[in-house]
Order: structure tokens, then sequence, then C-alpha cells
């Protein structure tokens, strides 16, 4: 596949935005694809949360991230790409996370919680606006490559100017 310049920057800053050593170009695509395994997972299962309004998906989807974030060796969506699609030819396969891929699936999974608490709890504008948020958060991901709880992470460490690098429009880092 043949990508435009600019293309291919946005997909190695997102790589290089989740804490991975910058690749080279012409691997940026399949690196994306693998990294964006986990995020279209939880995506689906986020649409479904909020089509069904099913605390018990929040509660399963919290769990999965927070066992993805507190034990990155042993996280299962990782697992079942490495199982399935990472076995393809010419297939990366994905290792354990990188400290902002952490951080991502750590902040993930607290939107999960608390979305979860406050459908059991009754508060449902605030399990509203907390869907809306996270439903944003995996869009700009999934379609824009741009991973708020990465970008968040080189914030909190005081690398402003490596995170404005690694936006998806941005100049590199």
């Amino acid at each position: 596949m043949i990508e435009s310049g600019a293309s291919s920057n946005s997909h190695r800053n997102f790589i290089v935005q989740q804490g991975l050593e910058p690749p080279k170009l012409e691997s940026c695509t399949l690196i994306t694809t693998a990294l964006l395994f986990q995020p279209r997972i939880v995506g689906l299962l986020l649409v479904s949360g909020t089509v069904f309004q099913s605390p018990k998906v929040f509660a399963v989807l919290a769990a999965l991230l927070w066992w993805s974030a507190l034990l990155p060796r042993l996280n299962p969506f990782d697992f079942v790409y490495n199982a399935t699609l990472g076995r393809r030819a010419g297939a990366p396969t994905l290792g354990t996370a990188p400290a902002p891929r952490r951080f991502a699936q750590g902040m993930a999974a607290t939107f999960a919680t608390a979305t979860a608490a406050s459908m059991i709890a009754g508060l449902h504008v605030t399990a509203y606006v907390l869907q809306a948020f996270f439903l944003l958060a995996v869009g700009a991901l999934v379609f824009g490559r741009f991973c708020l709880g990465s970008f968040a992470y080189h914030l909190a460490r005081g690398r402003a100017a490596f995170a404005v690098g690694t936006l998806p429009w941005g100049p590199g880092a």
C-alpha cells in the first residue's frame, strides 16, 4: 500500500505516541493496524454497552482494561491478536505495552468503571456524559489515530512539545 507523506507521518506519530520506537515508514501501517486491534474491540464493546445501556458490558470492559493496564504481559487483547491476526505472514506481533499505552488503558478502564458505577447507581445523566466522552476518545483513536490517554501521559510527564509532535497532524516527535 502506497501512502501519502502526511498519512504515513500520522501513522508514525501514533506509534511513537504509544511509546514505541519510531519504525521504518514502510512498516508503519502494519504496526498501526496491530496497535488498533484492542481499541477496535473496545469500541465494539463500548457501542454495545451504550446501545443496550448495560452496566454488565461496561463492568466486563472495565475488568479487561484494568487487566491489560496492570498486567501488560498478560494482556488478553494482545494475546488474541498475536494468536490470530499476528500469525499472518509479515504481521507484527505485539509485546508488552509501553507506559503511555498502559496509561491509556488505565484511563479507558477508569471511564468504563465510572460508567458502570453510574449506571448501577441510577445516575443516568452522568453515565450518558461518560459514555459520550468515552465514545469520542475511542472514535478519535480508531478513526483519527489520536490516543487521548497516551497524549495525556506525555503531558503529565512534562513532555508537552513531544506530545504535540505526536498529534496525527503534527510534525513528528
